[in-house]
């Protein structure tokens, strides 16, 4: 199988066609006039699945759907030994970019068909997962799918409501065929069973790969994460004009001075060594009634923090709810939290991270580690035990935004990097 990466530059080399006819029609099933919206068990997530599904079967691809609504395909007569997984996830933020996700189902699909054609054997099957609900911009809670797989999804977290459409979890799911009773039991899906390893290639969503001139990079690990979706701070509504600053409770005040105080915590952790980074994706005042002359009496806000290490997760939190003490006494107010949500660091295999990079090298791409400070479906799959490694593909101008600029070549290097490695991942 092995081959210099030279033979993949090129987009007229074969494969490329296929990404580059599968990226346009997705995108075209979910383009909303700005970017791609595919809804987490909604209905352009459901298309997305479909039009990959059509395109497998028709090249001789099985596609078998899973009682949590997600897709598996495999090619027939692989044996029964266990497999090696290829995926990612099909949904996106709402006016999101085509390729966070998709990009590593669609490597995946190109590998199988590759195998299929050029008629190679391996000594592990090769499944490739698509998967439904990484994203949390729609119920406030990131891998719904890949938890629903491993059993993981609580009963708490299927009454989470779509932001948009109010509806529940719970209900979203049960609309696109999934087993609903099976999953608040914690069942994980029958299939999990057999998987000896899991692989993902995904864009990444960061500017340090395009600094660094890399196409390509092998993830060391992937941050964890705290957040609540929504954390407000009450204080007391008056006139601009009549109450002196020693008499008011303002909240958008009170606010500000919580988030300086944190980002001077966050500023001496940096210096310390710490990997840690803090945001606040999301504030206002009440739209029905703030005004230019009205101290604000409510402020509504996110919180999330991200590392690598669960120790410094952890301290921060305890720092942030100690500040928010401080702050209320200080100013008049309360903060009222909603439920803690969190996803634990993810450290990637080391076998396979090797086998990654050893392929990298023979096939003159960097072979270079590098972390994931976003969150992805394998760092579920390596914290329930399954050996996990990732492949970064470059990406200019971020994620989570339709400027995502993946270069096919750099996505064909990628793609021809999983193909190599996939007689090592096993």
């Amino acid at each position: 199988m092995t081959a210099s990466i030279e033979a993949v530059k090129g987009k007229g080399i074969p494969g490329a066609q296929d990404a580059a006819e599968l990226f346009a029609h997705i995108r075209d099933l979910s383009f909303d006039g700005v970017g791609v919206s595919r809804e987490s068990y909604g209905p352009t997530e459901t298309a997305c699945l479909e039009a990959l599904v059509e395109w497998a079967r028709r090249h001789g691809i099985a596609a078998e759907t899973d009682p949590a609504a997600n897709v598996v395909f495999s090619l027939p007569g692989q044996g029964s030994g266990a497999a090696v997984v290829c995926g990612s996830h099909v949904d996106s933020v709402p006016q999101g970019g085509n390729y966070d996700g998709l990009a590593g189902v669609i490597a995946g699909l190109l590998c199988l068909k590759r195998l299929k054609d050029e008629a190679v054997s391996l000594p592990h099957p090769v499944w490739v997962a698509a998967m439904r609900g990484e994203e949390s911009a729609w119920f406030g809670k990131a891998y719904m799918g890949s938890s629903a797989i491993l059993g993981k999804l609580r009963p708490e977290d299927l009454e989470l409501r779509n932001k948009r459409s109010g509806r529940t979890l719970a209900e979203a799911m049960a609309s696109v065929g999934a087993d609903v009773d099976r999953i608040v039991a914690g069942r994980p899906m029958p299939w999990v069973e057999g998987v000896k390893a899991y692989v993902e290639l995904h864009i990444e969503q960061g500017p340090l790969m395009v600094a660094r001139k890399w196409p390509t990079a092998i993830v060391s690990g992937i941050r964890g994460n705290i957040r609540h979706n929504a954390v407000r701070c009450i204080g007391e509504a008056g006139h601009s004009g009549a109450v002196p600053r020693w008499l008011r409770k303002d909240a958008v005040f009170a606010v500000s001075d919580l988030l300086m105080r944190l980002d001077e915590h966050w500023r001496v952790l940096l210096e310390r060594g710490n990997d840690l980074v803090v945001t606040a994706g999301v504030m206002g005042t009440d739209p029905a009634e703030h005004a230019v002359s009205r101290i604000p009496g409510r402020v509504d806000f996110s919180f999330e923090v991200r590392s690598e290490s669960t120790v410094t997760l952890e301290e921060f939190y305890r720092v942030m709810r100690v500040e928010c003490d401080a702050v209320a006494r200080q100013r008049g107010v309360r903060f009222e939290f909603d439920r803690r949500i969190e996803s634990a660091p993810a450290t990637m295999d080391s076998k396979l991270v090797q086998a990654l990079l050893d392929a990298s090298a023979e096939l003159g791409l960097p072979a270079e580690r590098v972390p994931s400070g976003a969150g992805h479906d394998a760092a579920l799959f390596a914290n329930a035990g399954i050996p996990s490694a990732m492949i970064f593909i470059r990406n200019e101008n971020g994620s989570h935004n339709p400027a995502e600029a993946m270069d096919l070549d750099d996505f064909m290097s990628g793609v021809e990097l999983l193909y190599q490695a996939l007689p090592r991942l096993g």
